[in-house]
């Protein structure tokens, strides 16, 4: 026997569903932040030694790449509660 919901439940769930994803959509703009920082340490640390050059930047590209994933799966997250629930 399928189970039937009313018209208020199911914009219940729907509200529900945009007030979840614009939350799981607040990490990106910690994304962004953590990019921001990582290549203001990444200009610091050049400024202070620039024979550590090329050390720094793997480092910085190492930062950059783990601070996009985050947001990345913030976005996929959000994604997946307004189209797969």
């Amino acid at each position: 026997r399928a189970v039937q919901t009313s018209a208020a439940q199911r914009d219940i769930d729907t509200a529900a569903k945009f007030i979840g994803a614009g939350a799981a959509t607040v990490g990106v703009a910690g994304s962004g932040a953590g990019i921001g920082t990582v290549f203001g340490s990444l200009i610091i640390g050049y400024a202070r030694n620039p024979s550590l050059k090329q050390q720094l930047f793997s480092y910085a590209i190492l930062g950059f790449a783990l601070s996009e994933a985050m947001g990345l799966f913030c976005l996929m997250v959000a994604f997946l509660i307004l189209f797969a629930m």
